[in-house]
């Protein structure tokens, strides 16, 4: 299968560079970031201890922009979040391609790590589709 994504990964620097430049990153005292990348262990074998053999070749990864929103808006209301960004990749992904991107930035680490696991969690089972495309 041929590289049909068009997305270019964004920079982690820019990324802080501009929330950090923002009036409410003086409340802030931790920063978060997730990056999601596609892996050759299919998602049974790691998650369920299922093996049937195989091995994960690409993957075809689709998301609903406003499921997106509204995760980000309830990351928002969750105490102590002040910024939240991100960045989903579409379409056909190859081993080693970056599926997402998710930076948190808050008030204390407790806040920051449910922010993220929270907002993680809601997109990978409410707002996307992936089918790992096997061989």
């Amino acid at each position: 299968m041929s590289r049909t994504n068009k997305n270019k990964s964004p920079s982690m620097d820019e990324w802080l560079k501009e929330v950090k430049s923002d009036r409410l990153a003086l409340q802030e005292g931790m920063y978060l970031v997730h990056n999601g990348v596609v892996r050759q262990t299919p998602k049974m074998k790691v998650r369920n201890g299922l093996d049937d053999g195989s091995i994960v070749l690409g993957m075809d990864f689709f998301f609903d922009k406003d499921k997106v929103d509204t995760a980000i808006a309830k990351t928002y209301e969750m105490d102590g979040v002040f910024h939240v960004k991100i960045w989903l990749n579409e379409g056909y992904l190859e081993v080693g391609d970056d599926i997402m991107y998710i930076l948190i930035g808050g008030d204390i680490r407790p806040h920051v790590i449910d922010a993220l696991q929270f907002l993680v969690e809601t997109i990978k089972t409410k707002c996307v589709v992936e089918i790992e495309q096997k061989g």
